[in-house]
């Protein structure tokens, strides 16, 4: 028998095995469901003689869909090769593997001129489209303090996701701000057009757009894509869920693979009924339930399941896993957040006590807001343990990242009109704000991007010779390196842009912070070199393209040895061996805005589920008597979430009842803590100095660097360990 059917259970295989028709499966937490997915890819290649040219599959995350790539590709004995335009556009020996959005972009990079579009469009992210929002509220005379951008942004990338236009979003509105909002969306999406760029959610509407107005189109891709699988169907929102239908509907050859109770991005548009429906949609639909778990404990499944089974809307399952038994579940009751922090550092690093080479990767801490973290923060960098945060600040949302990718985009699409304000005066130009307002005036005017309204300067009264000698020779400046990108990969044009604008000479001016930025810089460099053996022109687009598309969790560096800070929502899809579950109390987690309504109630259940099933060998589950949260001290009642599990399966307040000693906040607060702590004052250290830690005992400091001492502690289990002076429980030992 072939080697693809080897380490699979008997449901794998039969979901592996399906060949033509729709597809369900229920895959659970742990479950293996992406190696039933990438078998059964392999096994229509392999075994039914399906030309992997007409095979799809979809997924979440770039991150998922390497992993998937790869692992297709090594079921069939192919080498994964470096990005080249040939295996990523046109390889016909290899299925399609990708995003939702990446496979969408491929399709409109083709055809979108259909739509009016040129093909080198932009993709607008977060900032640059409350840019824009911006500047439409100020041409609106709309206050941005009463008409908040973010917000008007969140309901237009709503509409969108419903597949709503501006004429069908008008027909909706009902009160004064979704009003209001009916009258900004089809000025914001015209200025857009004008910018000849999409924004994220533009991606999946627009491709539908595509396809209902232009059949032919359409018809291709439901000739190339026969069989089509997606991954996560349970995130899926209305656009999607179009979106695969109608690629669909020829060949019916539909896999989709996904979990109800696992159903936790509703606020971003996905609908649990999708996977719920399927059966309607294609009533001879075959359906295959996985259950067997190959990630946690039994005792851990017990109680995830007993939390799950109050749900109504769900398709019924069981995890069940060999690994019988396993450690209860811990239950910390902390006198209020920062104890809850401290706890949770204190019971890591007695875990990690001994370990010659601690591997705080291990240990993940999840929350219901990332408001939570920053007691978290600074109880860890107190006790000098590593973290990590997931959805802290980016390295693509970097200013000089920005800046440096704004040009590059300029250089593809001059019509950008949002970066190219942004580096207009990035190193300073000479052009003002007079100027500016004088030439965006004009684009408005006149219906053209404002760098067409530049190179008309000549036109507008209001701009002097001088200013308009400035203009000229940044358009030069502009020109130049398009010619330069007819001729250069997407490497050389970030260092041309670097040396060409002056902005090299701008950050380079002796600082550690300049020095960082270059640092910065040269990583994005790193980056694109990805995408040099790739023609001109098509190098930087692709690479321009590529980096859009970048999740919080596609930047995660997982070989950084830190304890991982993180939401419960960015946590899905992960495993860690330790995990720990801060703020389980009724307001907090489930949130406040869930405790009336139950369709919400269910949506917090499910991301409990998500948080527990993360877990393979040890659970924590955390909550405090009072917590000060957004200005606002509160004493909350523990979630009922804890109440769902059976006694029998935790172990109620541990750190109390058990061997360890773990100190209550009164205790600590009762410890003696150096006057220096007190006074707020960093103590001088040397090489040599003996030093006495509040948790590690005493040692000697072997160096001292940028105000992190690196001290040798007595105790062999501790160790050698880093601290930061000025906020580490230190005091010097005379």
């Amino acid at each position: 028998m072939s080697s693809i059917f080897d380490n699979l259970n008997d449901r794998q295989v039969e979901a592996m095995t399906h060949f033509e028709g729709p597809l369900l499966v229920i895959a659970g937490a742990g479950s293996g469901k992406t190696k039933a997915l990438t078998h059964r890819i392999a096994y229509l290649i392999t075994e039914k003689g399906v030309n992997p040219w007409n095979i799809l599959a979809v997924t979440f995350t770039n991150k998922a869909a390497k992993e998937m790539k790869g692992r297709v590709l090594k079921l069939l004995g192919k080498k994964e090769t470096p990005f080249t335009v040939g295996n990523f556009y046109e390889d016909n020996t290899i299925p399609t593997v990708g995003t939702f959005h990446s496979i969408c972009v491929r399709i409109l990079r083709k055809y979108i001129h259909l739509l009016g579009y040129e093909n080198s469009f932009a993709i607008y992210d977060d900032t640059d489209q409350q840019i824009l929002m911006k500047h439409i509220l100020e041409e609106m005379l709309l206050d941005p303090k009463k008409m908040v951008p973010r917000a008007i942004l969140g309901s237009i990338s709503n509409a969108k996701n419903q597949l709503l236009g501006p004429k069908e979003f008008e027909s909706y509105a009902h009160d004064f701000f979704s009003e209001k909002v009916a009258e900004i969306y089809p000025r914001y999406q015209k200025a857009l057009i004008k910018a000849n760029a999409l924004d994220f959610d533009d991606i999946i509407m627009k491709t539908v757009e595509l396809f209902q107005t232009h059949p032919e189109v359409l018809e291709v891709y439901r000739e190339k894509f026969k069989f089509i699988s997606v991954d996560e169907y349970q995130d899926t929102n209305r656009a999607q869920y179009i979106l695969v239908k109608m690629l669909a509907e020829k060949y019916k050859n539909l896999c989709v693979i996904g979990d109800a109770d696992q159903s936790i991005y509703s606020w971003r548009g996905a609908t649990i009924q999708n996977i719920m429906d399927f059966e309607k949609d294609y009533p001879n639909a075959k359906v295959v339930t996985l259950e067997q778990n190959y990630r946690s404990t039994q005792l851990i499944l017990d109680a995830a399941n007993q939390i799950i089974k109050k749900n109504e809307r769900r398709k019924p399952k069981d995890l069940w896993t060999s690994r019988e038994g396993g450690e209860k579940i811990k239950e910390f009751i902390a006198d209020n957040e920062r104890h809850e922090a401290d706890l949770i550092s204190r019971e890591i690093s007695e875990l990690l006590i001994g370990s010659e080479y601690p591997i705080y990767n291990d240990f993940v801490v999840l929350y219901r807001t990332n408001a939570q973290s920053r007691v978290l923060e600074e109880v860890f960098i107190r006790q000098g343990i590593p973290y990590k945060i997931v959805g802290g600040i980016k390295f693509y949302s970097r200013k000089e990242v920005k800046d440096i990718i704004a040009y590059l985009r300029v250089i593809q699409n001059p019509s950008d009109n949002v970066s190219l304000l942004r580096i207009l005066n990035t190193p300073a130009r000479k052009i003002g704000p007079k100027t500016i307002e004088a030439i965006r005036d004009f684009s408005i005017v006149h219906d053209i991007s404002f760098f067409n309204a530049m190179l008309l300067h000549e036109q507008i009264e209001d701009i002097s010779d001088s200013k308009g000698e400035y203009l000229e020779n940044f358009v030069k400046l502009i020109t130049d390196l398009r010619d330069l990108n007819s001729k250069s990969n997407a490497s050389a044009m970030v260092r041309h842009v670097l040396d060409k604008t002056g902005y090299k000479k701008m950050i380079d001016d002796g600082t550690i912070e300049g020095e960082s930025r270059l640092e910065n810089i040269a990583e994005l460099i790193s980056v694109s070199h990805k995408y040099d053996n790739i023609e001109a022109v098509t190098s930087l687009s692709i690479f321009l393209e590529e980096i859009s598309l970048i999740s919080d969790l596609d930047t995660v560096n997982e070989t950084d040895n830190a304890v991982t800070f993180m939401t419960v929502h960015s946590a899905k899809g992960l495993e860690f061996p330790y995990v720990f579950i801060a703020g389980l109390e009724e307001g907090i987690f489930p949130h406040n805005r869930s405790l009336m309504d139950r369709e919400q109630l269910e949506e917090e259940r499910r991301l409990m589920y998500v948080a527990m099933t993360r877990a393979k060998d040890r659970l924590y589950l955390l909550h405090a008597r009072e917590r000060m949260l957004y200005g606002e001290s509160k004493a909350n009642i523990p979630s009922q979430f804890l109440e769902d599990i059976d006694v029998s399966l935790v172990d109620r307040n541990y750190g109390q009842n058990s061997s360890r000693k773990h100190f209550s906040i009164s205790e600590i607060e009762r410890r003696p803590v150096p006057v220096e702590l007190d006074r707020g004052v960093d103590i001088e250290l040397a090489s040599g100095d003996r030093v006495s830690h509040l948790i590690f005992g005493s040692g000697i400091v072997v160096n001292v660097t940028g105000g992190v001492a690196t001290v040798a502690f007595e105790d062999p289990k501790v160790g050698v360990k880093k601290l930061a002076i000025s906020v580490a429980p230190l005091r010097k030992i005379s």
